[in-house]
């Protein structure tokens, strides 16, 4: 991408003006690298790189976040954790395969992926790690510390987009630093889940996170206080891309109008290594909790709304999600509408994780603490906020991407201005 593009092309924010970002490169670390999220986040960004495709789906990629200091695409490295060793390549060949993913963007991106490959580094397996926690968090930090200046980065971004665990039941530990803390020494008591390992791995390495999937992650309180402690910016939780994205979109609409929304009923199909996951009655509770609290917080907890999430392994990563909509009008009129999203849940994903990871980067370089609830724009349960509707939450975003972003110009140009 060069300079002399127009400001309607859809690449203009693929690269920013040369005064506009300050911060150096930056590292996306993946957790899950090498799941479908992630590989579809390396071939995307590598496509794009190699002029392949336009940043299509990247909400930093457009006019509003033109004048914002962001990282460009061409900032960012990848590296990551996974408990497999499927490669990257083989990985996106069976997306190919499936019709999935165009060949000219494997074909196209090949030597890229292998050097992202070997960025990644074994995760962490509760079910057959030995050893104590903190020592599980200790080797995962060095990896992200010793991949940020293996390349010079100025900073990295840890995303969480593995697979969706069961909430885990709540321990006193959980609510205390030092109690955790010691907990994590203890070999005979693997008290954190995956997910919140791979958060305090984060915290240790002094990276700011994301969890883009409805596991506890971050959302340990201890976990929280320690991040703010340290000065790490954060956001979550859980992805939202398809059928939630909708429901926040119309859901407002409904209730501007006056119309008393009385039922509100979803039901998902899809298959991959996402419809295997959610097979299980555990672990699809979690995701079940955040596609349905914002909705009953647009509409009210009056709302009926059964939701159902089916494995159907023929179908692979398309994932269909229908919607009924019952609704009460003048004079007790009945209003029903139907809604059917079909789409590739990774394709919709990953420029949301390159959108987060650009966004974390100014929020870091902002020397934001703690949750940056602007950024629950991008999920379905947002920390730190109890806004869903999504137009507000767009707003909402701009604000603080502007003002976050005028006060990193600041600081630049203050440290190059003579006293």
């Amino acid at each position: 991408m060069t300079s002399s593009e127009t400001p309607s092309t859809p690449t203009t924010s693929t690269t920013n003006d040369d005064d506009s970002w300050q911060g150096g490169r930056v590292g996306i670390w993946l957790i899950g690298a090498r799941g479908s999220i992630g590989t579809v986040v390396a071939v995307g960004l590598h496509a794009m790189l190699a002029e392949l495709a336009p940043p299509t789906g990247c909400t930093t990629a457009g006019e509003a976040f033109a004048d914002v200091p962001l990282p460009a695409f061409g900032d960012l490295v990848i590296g990551g954790h996974d408990v497999t060793t499927t490669p990257l390549r083989e990985r996106a060949q069976l997306m190919v395969d499936s019709g999935m993913l165009a060949h000219r963007y494997l074909a196209g991106t090949e030597d890229a992926l292998a050097r992202t490959d070997a960025e990644i580094r074994p995760g962490y397996d509760r079910a057959h790690h030995t050893g104590t926690q903190a020592e599980a968090v200790r080797r995962m930090a060095a990896d992200i510390t010793e991949f940020r200046d293996r390349h010079d980065l100025s900073s990295v971004v840890v995303i969480d987009v593995s697979s969706t665990e069961p909430i885990p039941e709540d321990h006193v530990e959980y609510h205390d630093t030092a109690l955790l803390a010691a907990a994590l020494d203890d070999p005979a008591r693997p008290l954190l889940p995956s997910s919140s390992i791979a958060a305090l791995a984060a915290i240790e390495s002094g990276s700011a996170y994301a969890c883009f999937t409805p596991s506890a992650g971050m959302s340990v309180p201890a976990l929280r206080a320690l991040a703010a402690e340290r000065g790490i910016a954060f956001a979550g939780q859980d992805g939202k891309t398809g059928e939630t994205l909708l429901r926040t979109a119309l859901a407002p609409m409904f209730v501007a109008r006056g119309m008393r929304v009385l039922s509100w009923t979803g039901s998902n199909i899809l298959g991959g290594g996402d419809g295997a996951t959610l097979a299980d009655p555990e672990a699809v509770r979690s995701k079940l909790a955040t596609k349905t609290r914002g909705l009953v917080s647009l509409v009210g907890d009056h709302v009926v709304a059964p939701l159902h999430i089916d494995n159907v392994p023929d179908l692979g990563d398309l994932k269909t999600a229908w919607d009924h909509i019952h609704a009460e009008g003048f004079l007790s009129s009945r209003i029903t509408m139907q809604t059917i999203w079909s789409a590739y849940d990774s394709m919709l994903a990953a420029p949301l994780v390159l959108d987060i990871a650009r966004l974390l980067s100014l929020a870091a370089a902002d020397g934001h603490r703690g949750v940056v609830p602007e950024l629950g724009f991008f999920f379905k349960d947002p920390w730190g906020s109890d806004v869903h509707d999504l137009s507000q939450q767009a707003a909402a975003l701009d604000d603080w991407a502007h003002a976050a972003g005028a006060r990193v110009r600041a600081g630049a140009q203050s440290q190059v201005t003579p006293v």
